[in-house]
């Protein structure tokens, strides 16, 4: 860092006049341009900030232990390298692409061919390689590095646009010198210029006197990575011509006063700091939760507390608990604790879909708000999913935020800072930065709720990632409802948490239902231990409710908490696939009123079992809840569920007679509903008893006295399968979604609860870890005669399970290699960007590649207009019927409310039947909703239907209704 005003010459004065003629930022537009040692001063300049103001202690604290001077090493260094990024731009391949200013350069004496006659070879040394090349040529000449040790340094350099570059590359651009430097007699020029920078940048900042001393320094290819990110961000942040003009305006500041200007524009918010608390586990959940007057925190929540805290070194802490016990909270204070612990600056909280990150994103803003280290300042949130611009929670937030203040560097009475200072003085602010948006900064806030694909992006190759790196690497990694992911997810989760241990990143993981294996797996994924797995050890025990937790290297331990004094018990029922037999029992069984849950595996099955039951209860009766929904009617569906059948303190219009609730997996997880019976198809068994924990969930009066006699014994009746042959058979739906051999294990565990007279109840909490553990297990369950069919179910179950994994493994990261490894090639063969699109999340999950639609309604005059049952905004705003004119951009409102109707279309439309709906949807372009005036419109493929919410597409009939969503036919006639 520089001080006082004669700042402003210290790189510059270092320079001969042809060094100081190198260019590094040009705009057409306006012709303004930046030498390239401003950008050099304005990038290390940066760093020095983002190090000092915005990088979590811990992720220093991982840099500064590589070094041998520690954190001043650590901070020279980030300061360093990113000054130096762009030394490679002082090269003929680069520097011939704007004529005046190659024309300046040669004016000084460096000769350069045009543009047009160096052709194609320039793409051999992107400036980013050349940069790395002459960096680690002039370790070797001026300081002795052998160069086995340069490149763990140099690959910041060279991959600071998002790729590390590979062996092969390195190589090329070794045999072709002439790229780097001219050949002749300007070739000796062109070294003395890339040498002046380099020297000038190592007196500059403060590395010429330890450069010597780093030359055996082994720096761990984590360390290699957050440095390259910083790299990154600086970059990013020094070539904002708003935040640092261009010359000849941005010339009329020196270094002190265009850096100041520039961060007070930026404004980044702080990273968090947690504070230490001595408060006990009761007193801090009080004080960060609405706990009920006089309620006792659960056991669970307890002991992670304590475990939290014995810790040594924050780690892995996996809480396996019953369904409503408080898990969720449990993660937070676990979270504030590792926090303190680790030097973590934010938390990343992970959950299965978007409707679930939904859920918990005001749920993270409530505890923000009583957090000590929060009040009083400002701090960053991000919803991260690709719908989260919809939500009205993060909406409003960025609304109130507003975007990046463009500085004026010439006046100074900026009125930005007062601005600024209105907003601090209002008190604490939760933002949602303008600079941290976008799919490749929008994880460096602070405090992040998204889907877990966020997460497991980070163990996919793919360009900058590093910054997904850099992300997680400063938070405490929650990850919510662990069981919900398959082998092919696991196979990307498991090297992320690998890295995630390598990172020191502490990570709590929590599951209502784990199998010990892969229970396990997670221990060894984040230990980097198979020592630690061994059997009969901690990890392998069958106890719950249990924590388990790991430090990194470490072996784990266990805690077994006494389970609540909340019990319930379950009668368990086989139940034909009949629909008429559905309606009978029902009508028995609500002979005196109740609420009862169907869920379906299927969506197909969800909307033939709706239809059946409004036969024969009454369409009123009968609600539909499923995937196939817009988004706005989805989040009215699950607003309502929580309205109608929540909590008993938040709920006072309960249904007073009959209600049925037919919904897919959608009603399984995160949603605090509570119902007096439940029907389910049968399903992997972990996911049968995350069904049964919305039944009895909550104390309806004494001995569930409020609910109908006939309802307050809780019971289960599973369906979905044929239970009158030798063998059960499930439904081919449910076949389809979870494969035989799950479903069979399943109905293996579930015997001695089906057996007519015979069976017992299933027992809450006390039965979960033995009927989950039994049937995730490796030893035979079922009658002997049904040995022979499961043999087969599991063969093809194997097959399925190493296909996933085979498939998974294309695209993700390697292992974190040895320390003084250099990165290059770390994320050779990707898949070039990822995006948070469904092609993105196809890449993680397994799952072919899907149609997302905007849902409009096209009248009989051909006018366009938003759905016509919207329900008004959070403001008292119509959304529904709204115009959206063809000839003319919508209203941004109008467009938002079309945007926030998206809707994914069904497997149907996968394969060649995408190509030719595309072909077709694309029919309806509208030019005018395009482009930035229309930015939520823009590129939307755009599903209208007609006046009867009916459409065809793809030789399939299309039906929507706030009622049941969409539902698919195939044409006759097709």
């Amino acid at each position: 860092m520089s001080d006082g005003g004669s700042a402003r010459a210290d790189l510059l004065r270092r320079l001969g006049e042809p060094a100081r003629s190198v260019w590094a930022k040009h705009d057409r537009d306006t012709d303004g341009w930046l030498p390239l040692w401003r950008h050099m001063e304005d990038s290390a300049a940066v760093a020095g900030l983002l190090w000092d103001r915005w990088l979590p202690v811990g992720v220093r604290r991982l840099v500064a232990e590589a070094l041998p001077r520690g954190e001043s090493d650590a901070r020279v260094l980030a300061v360093w390298l990113a000054g130096v990024h762009d030394v490679g731009k002082a090269t003929p391949a680069f520097a011939c692409q704007v004529d005046q200013l190659a024309d300046a350069m040669r004016v000084q004496g460096l000769e350069m061919r045009s543009a047009k006659a160096m052709g194609p070879d320039r793409r051999i040394a992107p400036h980013g390689l050349a940069g790395q090349v002459l960096l680690g040529e002039w370790l070797e000449e001026r300081y002795g590095w052998t160069s086995a040790r340069t490149g763990q340094f140099t690959v910041a350099v060279g991959g600071h646009h998002g790729v590390p570059p590979e062996h092969g590359q390195i190589k090329a651009l070794y045999e072709r010198e002439e790229l780097l430097r001219t050949p002749g007699a300007s070739s000796r020029l062109w070294r003395q210029v890339q040498a002046e920078l380099l020297d000038a940048c190592a007196e500059r900042f403060g590395v010429a006197e330890r450069l010597g001393g780093w030359r055996t320094v082994r720096l761990p290819q984590p360390v290699q990575v957050l440095l390259t990110a910083l790299v990154i961000v600086s970059d990013w942040i020094a070539s904002n011509p708003d935040l640092f003009p261009y010359f000849p305006d941005g010339a009329s500041r020196n270094d002190q006063e265009r850096l100041a200007a520039a961060w007070e524009g930026l404004d980044l918010p702080d990273p968090w700091r947690a504070e230490e608390t001595d408060r006990s586990a009761q007193e801090l959940f009080a004080s960060r939760f609405e706990l009920p007057a006089g309620a006792e925190i659960r056991p669970v929540q307890e002991a992670a507390v304590e475990l939290a805290r014995e810790m040594k070194t924050p780690g892995l802490m996996i809480v396996e608990a019953p369904m409503g016990e408080g898990k969720t909270e449990a993660a937070l204070a676990v979270a504030e604790i590792f926090a303190v612990r680790s030097g973590a600056g934010g938390v990343f909280f992970a959950l299965p879909t978007m409707a679930t990150g939904n859920a918990m994103f005001p749920r993270l803003l409530d505890w923000l708000k009583r957090l000590p280290g929060v009040a009083g300042s400002r701090h960053s949130v991000h919803l991260a999913h690709s719908k989260a611009a919809l939500n009205e929670d993060f909406a409003g937030l960025m609304a109130r935020t507003g975007r990046v203040v463009a500085v004026n560097v010439d006046d100074t009475t900026s009125t930005s800072r007062q601005k600024l200072d209105e907003q601090h003085r209002a008190g604490a602010e939760l933002v949602a930065h303008a600079w941290l948006r976008g799919r490749k900064k929008a994880m460096l806030a602070s405090f992040v709720a998204g889907t877990i694909d966020q997460l497991l992006f980070a163990g996919l190759k793919s360009r900058h990632l590093a910054l997904r790196h850099l992300a997680v690497a400063g938070k405490v990694v929650v990850i919510d409802e662990a069981h919900a992911y398959d082998t092919y997810m696991s196979v990307y989760l498991d090297r992320v948490l690998s890295w995630l241990g390598a990172y020191r990143v502490p990570v709590v993981v929590l599951s209502a239902t784990l199998p010990a294996l892969r229970r396990r797996e997670l221990v060894a994924a984040y230990s980097g231990r198979d020592d630690a797995v061994a059997p009969g050890d901690a990890t392998a025990s069958n106890a719950y409710p249990l924590l388990t937790a790991v430090a990194p290297g470490g072996v784990p331990l266990a805690r077994r908490p006494r389970a609540s004094a909340r019990s319930t018990q379950v009668e368990v029922e086989r139940l034909a696939d009949d629909l008429d037999a559905l309606a009978d029992r029902l009508e028995s069984e609500l002979a005196d009123g109740g609420c009862v849950l169907v869920i379906r595996n299927t969506v197909k099955r969800v909307l033939e079992t709706a239809r059946a039951l409004r036969d024969r209860f009454g369409a009123e009766n009968v609600t539909v809840a499923h995937s196939r929904f817009v988004d706005l009617d989805r989040a009215d569906k699950d607003s309502t569920l929580l309205h109608l059948f929540g909590p008993p303190e938040r709920v006072s219009d309960r249904p007073a007679g009959r209600h049925i609730v037919v919904a897919s997996q959608v009603a399984e997880q995160s949603l605090d509903v509570d119902f007096d019976l439940l029907v389910s198809d049968l399903c992997p068994v972990d996911l049968l008893l995350q069904r049964m924990g919305r039944l009895h969930r909550h104390q309806r009066g004494q001995d569930q006295g409020e609910r109908p006699g006939r309802l307050r014994s809780a019971r289960c009746l599973v369906t979905g399968a044929d239970w009158t042959v030798d063998v059960p058979t499930p439904v081919r739906g449910s076949v389809a979604v979870y494969g035989r051999h799950a479903l069979l294990r399943s109905a293996a565990v579930l015997l001695p609860h089906l057996e007519g007279g015979a069976s017992r109840p299933v027992r809450l909490p006390s039965d979960i870890s033995p009927l989950v553990q039994s049937a995730y297990g490796e030893g035979p369950v079922g009658p002997e005669h049904w040995q022979d069919a499961m043999k087969e179910a599991r063969e093809q179950f194997e097959r399925h399970r190493e296909d996933q994994a085979e498939r998974a493994a294309v695209f993700r990261l390697g292992d974190v290699g040895k320390p003084g490894r250099p990165l290059f090639g770390w994320v050779a063969a990707g898949v070039g960007d990822t995006d948070d699109t469904p092609a993105g999340h196809a890449q993680v999950r397994d799952s072919r590649d899907s149609l997302e639609v905007v849902v409009i309604q096209r009248r009989g005059d051909g006018s366009l207009v938003t759905l016509p049952w919207l329900k008004p905004d959070s403001k008292g705003r119509q959304r529904a019927a709204l115009e959206l004119p063809q000839d003319a951009t919508p209203t941004r409102f109008a467009a938002r409310t079309a945007a926030s109707c998206g809707l994914r279309l069904p497997v149907q439309f996968s394969g060649e039947a995408m190509d030719r709906a595309i072909e077709e949807l694309e029919q309806l372009y509208l030019p005018n909703w395009q482009g930035k005036e229309s930015l939520w419109l823009s590129d939307q493929l755009i599903l209208a239907l007609d006046e009867d919410c009916q459409t065809r597409l793809a030789g399939f009939s299309l039906r929507y209704s706030p009622e049941d969503g969409l539902e698919v036919t195939r044409d006759a006639d097709d």
